[in-house]
């Protein structure tokens, strides 16, 4: 497959799980027309409105054979089922997916197919390499309760979780098992949950150990009607790896017992383990990084910014630390008119302190088709974002919240916040690259089990949800399944707001998807042998930089240009000898596939594409682009020229690398009116 091994990570193929089944199944990879699946499925309310609870289903098979650019695409997914509401599938969702199964072990033997190009018979073979949902959907695939007491999927029965009285929450810390045994974090009780780490980390279950534990395992199919007697403690029983036992309200939040007496710890069998070769994968179903970074990022906004509904830290959270005997800084002061007093914790940010952290996102701008317009969500008057959307979490985490927390929080005693915090929000970030570095996946992993423990210090026991403990294990999948771009959710959620297009039929609404989908799938065929028609297949780019005198160009400074040309006399004589007296200006310019704007054309936008960068040896240069100027050399060549006002990059005039990927100046030139974002 012409695949580079530099140590690098760059698409499925290049990780640990696709070389060990090429190992295993060496027939199998000798023929790259040999295909690999991914399976992702979701619900979605296919009305496109809120007021309906229906859930529809679709499953969607990806074929990672295709190129990198292509393969991501929803000309590309298969619906190869649709699960019909009005409510979810759940745990049954193997009954809907039996007859998918069989073709899936039909494929695997291998049916007969034509290779057009080659002209002539062979043997197609594929595979079920893993799936890609969300976490409930986990659950569901997987056979694992994500509720309750045990809920991690990776560390499976060595979860360890505590459960908060007065939050009635549970919460999932103990990181510090990652670190090194003789490491100082280990022995501070205080600081963290009030006792000292003995163990180490947890080791991932194969296939083989989860069939082992699923011999005594009974499911039955359909919805039973669930016991609303309240269990008690001794009902329960004693939990894997704690010493209180815990009251549940719902069947699925408890460990069950099998027929020997023994903890059961699946909820079914999965019907993925029909297949001959699901056992050996090594990675057989992907933690979801969107939504988990979705809600990692919520719940740092909503702690942060006191938001009620949102905040993991409330008067019961610090009644839960004066339960665990923990940070007595932080206890509830009980007041003679019977109310309690909350003492301000190192992450809480006053009201003027809110208002410049919201200020700042009001007044955010981002490169165009970036991000969507956060600053229409943001109310200074309730001090409040809304409306915030999975991508713009992913945005907020990536990029801006380092920035924005370090503007709004400026004490000593918050520096150490804002510090975690970005640590956090650079583990994303370079878990999020295109190209992953092995090197650098080791450093991140080191890195984001001090940033969890950092954490545990500063934030209530009730921060750390299950999301946020699954960033422990993302590194670990990063490594098994390649670029995290193949395994998020991201291509397929724009794809579900695709199939709720197809719904003319509300009484039928899955005929209707499924109905649109054959339609478009012949369309899409059919435009494959379309000439001199624009069609899905060769739609020009956003930011499309072709041109018709490309050639004319020196220095590969060709590019489309936006707006009206004016010509102006200029002065040229110290550019270059010999080009046209008069010079083009233009207002924009696209090449390469980036749009850059002059300063004065976005003046009033709430997007900026002025910023440029030049990378010499001696180091990066940073400025504002002013004007684009186009000469021509009596229409034989022309060159495009940027004028730029640039930033004095000299330590001494106040420009600093701050947090690895950060630039701080204090010194930014004449033009800049405001700091800008």
């Amino acid at each position: 497959m012409g695949l580079t091994n530099d140590g690098k990570l760059r698409h499925p193929a290049d990780g640990l799980a696709w070389k060990a089944f090429n190992v295993r199944y060496p027939e199998f990879a000798s023929d790259p027309r040999n295909v690999r699946l991914d399976l992702a499925s979701d619900g979605f309310n296919p009305f496109l409105t809120m007021s309906s609870s229906h859930s529809t289903w679709p499953v969607l098979l990806i074929s990672y054979n295709l190129p990198p650019w292509i393969c991501m695409k929803r000309q590309s997914f298969i619906l190869s089922a649709i699960i019909p509401g009005v409510k979810g599938p759940g745990n049954d969702i193997d009954v809907y997916l039996k007859p998918l199964i069989e073709e899936l072990k039909l494929l695997w033997e291998g049916v007969e197919a034509y290779d057009a190009f080659c002209k002539k018979q062979f043997k197609l073979q594929a595979v079920l390499i893993w799936t890609v949902n969300d976490f409930p959907a986990y659950a569901n695939l997987s056979g694992w309760s994500t509720k309750g007491l045990v809920t991690c999927p990776v560390c499976v029965s060595y979860t360890r979780s505590i459960w908060l009285k007065n939050s009635k929450k549970f919460s999932y810390m103990a990181h510090r098992r990652w670190l090194e045994m003789k490491h100082h974090y280990r022995f501070q009780k205080e600081r963290f949950d009030g006792t000292i780490e003995e163990e180490g980390p947890p080791t991932m279950l194969t296939g083989s150990d989860i069939l082992k534990q699923l011999g005594c395992t009974c499911f039955r199919y359909g919805k039973s009607n669930k016991s609303s007697k309240k269990r008690t403690r001794d009902d329960v029983g004693p939990s894997t790896n704690m010493d209180e036992s815990v009251v549940f309200e719902d069947i699925d939040n408890f460990i069950e017992e099998n027929i020997d007496g023994e903890q059961q710890l699946w909820k079914k069998r999965s019907i993925f383990f029909d297949l001959p070769y699901w056992e050996y994968n090594l990675l057989k179903h992907n933690l979801d990084v969107m939504h988990i970074k979705k809600n990692v990022c919520d719940n740092l906004l909503g702690t942060l910014m006191n938001w009620d509904g949102k905040t993991k830290d409330n008067e019961n959270a610090r009644k839960d630390l004066k339960e665990m005997g923990i940070r007595g800084d932080l206890h509830p002061i009980d007041r003679p008119n019977k109310k309690s007093y909350i003492p301000p914790a190192c992450y809480t940010m006053s009201n003027d302190e809110k208002t410049n952290f919201l200020q700042m996102l009001k007044d955010l701008e981002v490169p165009d088709g970036y991000a969507s317009n956060i600053s229409r969500g943001v109310s200074l008057k309730d001090r409040k974002i809304y409306n915030l959307k999975s991508h713009d979490g992913h945005i907020l985490m990536q990029d801006i919240l380092p920035i924005a927390l370090r503007s709004s929080m400026t004490s000593r005693a918050q520096s150490r916040v804002v510090k975690a915090i970005s640590d956090f929000c650079l583990f994303f970030k370079g878990l999020c690259a295109k190209v992953l570095d092995l090197s650098e996946l080791e450093r991140l992993e080191y890195q984001v089990v001090q940033t969890l423990c950092e954490l545990e210090q500063l934030f209530p026991p009730r921060f750390f949800t299950i999301m946020v403990h699954l960033t422990i294990h993302l590194i670990s999948e990063a490594r098994l399944g390649g670029p995290v771009h193949y395994r998020w959710m991201y291509p397929v959620e724009r794809y579900l707001m695709r199939l709720k297009s197809y719904v003319g039929n509300k009484a039928h609404p899955e005929g209707s998807i499924a109905e649109g989908y054959i339609k478009e799938e012949c369309l899409t065929f059919c435009s494959r042998y379309f000439k001199g028609v624009d069609t899905i297949l060769n739609r020009l780019p956003r930011n499309d930089d072709n041109v018709l005198d490309k050639e004319m160009y020196m220095l590969n400074s060709s590019g489309r240009n936006l707006g009206k040309r004016r010509i102006n006399v200029m002065k040229i004589l110290s550019l270059a000898i010999g080009p046209n007296t008069y010079a083009k200006l233009y207002k924009g310019f696209i090449t390469n596939g980036f749009k850059f704007l002059t300063k004065r054309r976005e003046e009033f936008m709430r997007t900026q594409n002025s910023g440029v960068m030049v990378e010499v040896e001696g180091g990066n240069y940073y400025g504002k682009l002013t004007d684009i100027i186009e000469l021509d050399y009596f229409k034989s060549y022309k060159v495009v020229l940027f004028r730029c006002d640039w930033v004095d990059i000299r330590p001494s005039k106040g420009l600093k690398k701050i947090n690895m990927d950060f630039l701080s100046s204090t010194s930014l030139g004449r033009w800049y009116t405001r700091v800008k974002p």
